[in-house]
């Protein structure tokens, strides 16, 4: 194989592909400009908004990583090698780790949800899937609640989004659901009066929406009081455990019976 000869094949193999390579590396340069200029975009529409952080930094690492692939397929397919089987076996790997991992790409999709419409933040205080607490941490995967009694309660996120949701939080102030029976003897309206004295004596309880005492109901051994009083939803424990104590001195101090079961002692005769 003479000179001439070689020389010729290296020309006929820079015409056919040299051409090629030029226009990969065109294609990587503009596809790359685009990529940055797709994720600056993205990144300045989620900071408007006021999206999470972790939402943020996921949402645009797997986006950049989505572009980046069907960059390199165009690429691929630009030098003449056959992208259709190379499609077909990322599409049969994403099949099968999407169906290996349903479960965490369900609570992956709630923790999505969650952070994009914000149905709950931290610090709020929550009751879903059966728990109460604080939410302390929402993450991608779970959500982390702090429990009344400091337990730390993991949430997936897929079920909290799909189940009812019950935010203390979101209206700031909470209504305290306290009920007081008295003796039939008592006086209703000496019993309200001082019923009402002890919520508005205290100083976390609102004055607007103003505290309600009402006769409730007509039980078996007492008449009982709805005691409805309102706070801010920090303070409702506080005012929950002080208006229950204090409650109890008031209603002694006035000389009002507080009904409970008597066991009656039977002596036989002999």
């Amino acid at each position: 194989m003479d000179f001439d000869n070689i020389l010729d094949k290296v020309i006929d193999f820079a015409t056919v592909y040299g051409i090629k390579v030029i226009g990969a590396i065109l294609i990587w340069i503009i596809g790359s400009w685009f990529i940055k200029k797709i994720m600056k975009g993205m990144k300045k529409v989620m900071s408007k908004r006021d999206y999470d952080e972790s939402l943020q930094k996921f949402l645009l690492n797997l986006t950049s990583w989505i572009l980046k692939i069907l960059l390199i397929i165009t690429l691929l397919g630009t030098l003449g090698v056959p992208t259709t089987s190379f499609a077909a076996v990322i599409a049969a790997a994403g099949l099968a780790i999407g169906l290996a991992l349903q479960g965490s790409l369900a609570n992956f999709a709630g923790g999505v949800l969650i952070m994009i419409f914000k149905p709950i933040k931290i610090g709020d205080l929550i009751e879903a899937q059966g728990e109460l607490g604080v939410v302390k941490e929402i993450e991608i995967f779970t959500t982390k609640l702090t429990g009344l009694s400091n337990r730390e309660i993991i949430i997936p996120n897929g079920a909290l989004s799909n189940g009812n949701i019950i935010n203390y939080t979101t209206e700031g102030t909470r209504r305290v659901d306290l009920t007081f029976g008295v003796g039939y003897d008592s006086d209703i309206k000496k019993t309200k009066d001082v019923l009402m004295n002890v919520l508005k004596s205290h100083p976390l309880v609102l004055k607007n929406p103003e505290p309600t005492v009402n006769v409730s109901a007509l039980a078996d051994s007492s008449v009982n009081f709805a005691v409805r009083p309102w706070c801010k939803g920090e303070d409702y424990w506080t005012v929950y455990f002080d208006v229950t104590e204090q409650t109890k001195e008031a209603l002694d101090a006035a000389g009002i019976e507080i009904p409970y079961p008597h066991q009656v002692e039977i002596k036989k005769q002999g």
